[in-house]
């Protein structure tokens, strides 16, 4: 009988820096395997809508994302089972032919802005974190990003911002905190925060192989 993996959720708002707290804890464990699944993976299939339609899509809303899949597949990796990631193609907003196959690791980390937000994926964490960073910094970094990484202009940027981005951080990203174990200020570069997780996921995982 194999170990239940951990299942770790890392939420936060857009440019809060949760990429670097999920690159912090998989550095403190080469030891085990380790699976990172986003959240972003999981936007719904838009194949049955024509194109004009899907343009529409608002990313940061509950409602874009596939949970229901998501929940499947986790469980699937918690039975030891390997799943088919899906593959989301931005240019025509809606899922790729593609897929990935993931076989299951030590450990789980699920990472999304919205990945406390249904109650049916918390139930399934063994450890729940909202990276909390304050929105001036949140905004520069995802200018930054999106126009170096994706070509966007500043102006598109700063617009999706303001109609979609931070009023759905408001509705929806920022009440999620409340479900959080562990709220981690400046991200990645709270080390003392780092370090408590790694302790707690080191027990969980002592525990589990006793279970076994």
């Amino acid at each position: 009988m194999q170990d239940k993996p951990v299942v770790i959720g890392v939420a936060g708002g857009s440019g809060s820096g949760k990429t670097s707290v999920t690159r912090s804890i998989c550095q403190r464990f080469t030891d085990k395997t380790i699976l990172v699944i986003e959240q972003d993976y999981y936007y719904k299939d838009q194949s049955h809508l024509p194109f004009e339609e899907r343009l529409k899509t608002n990313y940061d809303h509950p409602l874009a994302f596939d949970n229901d899949l998501l929940i499947e597949h986790i469980h699937a990796l918690l039975n030891q089972e390997s799943i088919e990631k899906p593959v989301y193609d931005y240019k025509i907003h809606t899922r790729s032919n593609d897929v990935i196959t993931v076989e299951p690791k030590d450990v789980i980390i699920l990472e999304g802005i919205l990945i406390l937000e249904d109650p049916r994926l918390v139930d399934l964490m063994d450890i729940k974190v909202f990276v909390d960073t304050d929105a001036d910094l949140r905004i520069i970094r995802r200018l930054f990003r999106d126009i170096k990484e994706r070509g966007r202009t500043l102006d598109s940027v700063i617009d999706q911002y303001l109609t979609a981005v931070r009023p759905m951080h408001l509705q929806f990203v920022e009440p999620t905190k409340r479900y959080a174990d562990i709220i981690i200020p400046e991200g990645g570069q709270n080390h003392v925060a780092i370090d408590i997780m790694a302790t707690k996921i080191e027990q969980i995982l002592s525990k589990n192989k006793e279970k076994s």
